[in-house]
């Protein structure tokens, strides 16, 4: 089995590889956006409390 092959996965490689991609997208934005929020909540207090 070559790395075309294995990449090409029967065809279907397009769908299977898009499918991981669009995982890996959601898997990383489940933890980046709430590490945002995080310190966009922790910026609004401090700026609250200044006031």
């Amino acid at each position: 089995m070559s790395l075309t092959e294995f990449f090409a996965m029967g065809g279907y490689g397009f769908y299977v590889w898009t499918s991981y991609g669009l995982t890996l997208v959601v898997l990383i934005a489940n933890v980046v956006l709430p590490i945002m929020q995080r310190r966009q909540f922790f910026r609004q207090s401090l700026k609250q409390k200044r006031k």
